[in-house]
Order: structure tokens, then sequence, then C-alpha cells
């Protein structure tokens, strides 16, 4: 059900916040809500407001995963951790797709979409998906707790995800590919360049130079972001030298020439999601300890905490202390890092990961790595927004939507306060 129109012009007033902006604390401890906007800081409560005493707490923004693969229960999921928006990098929630699926479903996280990526037939990510379009025990599972409206959308989401991908052989096929992905109101372009080592699939085809830069001109050309898939610093190079906009992972590995690759991403003016989250998975590490916090536990369900207590486990030769180094070098060479997980769906063999969640985890790990506190939250909000020109979010400023999460304790202090959620808005309205 919709909001009312009265609802929508409802005012609140959060008083006595610590507020951190989006960039970072500020002086001012008042936020005025009217509709879906914030339309003060720091300035007189209006007579007729509904007063939030955030005594003990901070504001942020609301919350933005980079990089997803979602559907309608892990966007409802994401809002309960106040994840306001996911940036899904493959999957059918483009504008066509939000248009199809999403009306009327008000108790979820705003999404955007690049579409279907461009891949090579029988290339990443077919070796993570069950063959002949068989639907996958959780989905069934979901199928069943779902009122028919929410069925329906699942179902045409994974129709549209386990569609046969076309052959793309040369450049022209692969530019009429891009343009039918923007025909379908993609939001930005993935580009996957994986050969399949780091995800025990050594083999898989990777398209060669020639057909990766015309998928990112052609991208461009539509003034669209091209985003590439890359879990290694020789597909990173790959990457940057055909010119994409960003990186979706970090490079897993640390060979001698980082340094250089560290530079040829920063002269690029490339951002970088690194999701720590999903490569110490695939080291090995399953997220036990987030598991095992009730701010967390309480929150899933029991398919969830199975795949949180999992992991990949592709690549238990990698160290995730080189990528702590590989992310501080980039982040120290000016490298916009943000925050993102690679959750998709609750199957243990894809663990450590959980829709909402991981993003909390991603910024604990970033502080682990090297980063303050106030660079992780920054990594979540203003810097993502910044980078997919999400102008109406990611900051605590008049006249930006009001998707805003109050926490008990200082997460610019302690980044594990983020998950100490005491209320979430998204457009307004609290959930």
């Amino acid at each position: 059900m919709k909001p009312s129109e009265e609802e929508n012009t409802m005012i609140t007033a959060i008083i006595n916040a610590r507020i951190f902006d989006g960039e970072q604390v500020i002086g001012a401890s008042t936020v005025v809500i009217e509709g879906d906007q914030i339309v003060s800081i720091g300035g007189e409560i209006p007579e007729h407001a509904t007063i939030i005493d955030a005594k003990g707490g901070t504001l942020l923004p609301g919350l933005i995963d980079a990089h997803v693969h979602t559907y309608v229960e892990g966007l409802r999921d994401a809002l309960k951790f106040g994840v306001t928006t996911e940036l899904e990098m493959m999957g059918g929630f483009t504008k066509s797709g939000r248009e199809a699926q999403l009306q009327g479903i008000e108790d979820i996280a705003d999404v955007r979409s690049a579409g279907m990526g461009v891949t090579p037939p029988g290339g990443h990510p077919d070796e993570l998906m069950p063959g002949d379009g068989e639907i996958p025990e959780f989905v069934l599972k979901e199928l069943e707790k779902m009122s028919e409206e929410d069925r329906n959308a699942l179902m045409a989401a994974h129709a549209h995800d386990h569609g046969e991908a076309p052959a793309l052989a040369n450049p022209d096929e692969a530019k009429a590919f891009v343009k039918e992905q923007v025909s379908q109101g993609a939001d930005y372009i993935k580009i996957m360049i994986e050969e399949g080592t780091v995800l025990a699939a050594p083999g898989l085809p990777v398209f060669g130079q020639e057909i990766l830069r015309a998928a990112v001109e052609e991208a461009h050309r539509h003034h669209k972001l091209a985003i590439a898939h890359v879990l290694t610093a020789e597909s990173s190079r790959q990457a940057i030298e055909v010119g994409v906009d960003g990186l979706a992972h970090l490079f897993i590995d640390r060979p001698e020439a980082t340094a250089d690759l560290v530079n040829k991403i920063a002269d690029a003016g490339a951002f970088v999601t690194p999701c720590l989250v999903l490569n110490s998975s695939i080291i090995g590490n399953p997220a036990s300890e987030l598991a095992q916090d009730p701010r967390v536990s309480s929150k899933l369900s029991p398919e969830w905490m199975d795949t949180l207590n999992a992991s990949f486990n592709t690549y238990p030769q990698g160290s995730l202390e080189d990528n702590y180094r590989n992310v501080m070098d980039l982040h120290r060479a000016g490298v916009d890092i943000l925050v993102g997980t690679d959750v998709s769906v609750p199957v243990p063999s894809l663990g450590g990961l959980a829709h909402g969640a991981s993003v909390h985890h991603e910024m604990q790990l970033l502080v682990e790595a090297g980063f303050t506190p106030v660079e992780a939250l920054q990594s979540a909000t203003s810097k993502t927004a910044r980078r997919f020109s999400l102008d109406d979010r990611g900051r605590i400023v008049e006249g930006a939507r009001a998707d805003l999460v109050l926490v008990d304790g200082d997460p610019t202090a302690h980044i594990s306060d983020t998950l100490s959620i005491r209320a979430v808005w998204q457009r307004g309205i609290r959930k």
C-alpha cells in the first residue's frame, strides 16, 4: 500500500542526534523531515512536528551497497539493516524490471541495476549457476512464504536472469548487447573479465581486449558507467586498459607489479568496490562472528544464517592481509573505495554474505585494514552516491531524500555501532 498524502506531508524532527552527514560529524543536532525530504538541519523545530529524541545515538545517511545480486526478499533484508539502496551488478532490476516487478512494494531498499552483464557464452557467472534453468531450492522455499504479488515478481526475475545469453563474437555484437541493456533501462553496464582460477573454475572464456573496449565505448556513448568484474591483478590491468570507470572487486593476489597497477588505477580515476567480505569468503573464512551477533541473527532467516556461517573457500591459498595491503595502497593513492558485498542468494556455497548485514561487516573489515571509521562510513554513503550520480542520497543535506539510519552509540569512533540500529527512514517514512 502506498503512503497517503497526509503521511507524505508529515513533519518529523529528529533532535539531540550526533549527525554524520556523509562526510563528517557536523555541529548541528537536529534534522527536520517533511514528506520525503530533509528540509532543515540545525534550524527551528516546526510547531506541529513529531519529535524523535535521538539522545545517545548517531544519525547517518541511508547506507548503500555498491555490489549486490538481489531479489524482493533481499531488498527487504537490506532495509532492515539500514541499507536503503542496493546497486545490482547483474540481474533484472533495471528501470523496466523495477516497473514490472516492484510496483507497490514499499518495504524494500531502493535498487539500481546493470541488467545482464557482458560475458562470453559459458563465461562467468555460469559456473555458479544451476543448469537447465532449474529453480534452486532456496527460491522454492521463498515462494512458499510470499504473497502472490511477490511470488510473481521473483519468478519474473528468475526467468529474466536465466534466459539464454546471446553469443557475442565480435565488437559489433558487444555494442548491440550494451545498447539492448540501455534500452531496458540499465543504470550502468557490467563487463566480466574472469578466467576462473580464483573461483576454482580455471579456463573460463574471457573476451579479448577489442571486444571489451567496444563494450566500454558503447556504454560511454550512452553516458553509462562501465564497471568490470575482476578478481586478479591481471584482469584489473586489462579492465583499466580498456577504459572502465570502476572495478567491481579488489584483486585478491598481490604480485610484484602491484604498485604499478595501483598507480594505473589512480591515474585512470577509476573507483574500486573491494568486496573484502567476498574475498575473505573466497579465501575460506566464514562470517561466523557476524552471524553470532544478536543484532544480526535476530533479523535473518535460518537459510541466511547457514549462508553466513559458510564460505566460498575456492582460493584458500589467498591472504586476507594481502587484500588489506591492496585496498590501503589504493586508498592512499586517492582511489575512491566504495562499500559493496557481492551478496546474492542464501546458498552455503556462496557463503559468508547476507543482504544488509554484510555492508556492516565490510565497513568493519575496511577499518581492520586501516581505514578510519569515518572513512569507512564515507565509503558506504557519500562516495558511492557521488560515483553513481545518486545526487539525492548519501548525504544529510537540505533537499536530499530522507533516507536515514539512527544507531545507538558512535560509529564514527566504533564502527561496529552501525549495527545498533534504532530506526530507519526511507523517503521520510519510518520503517
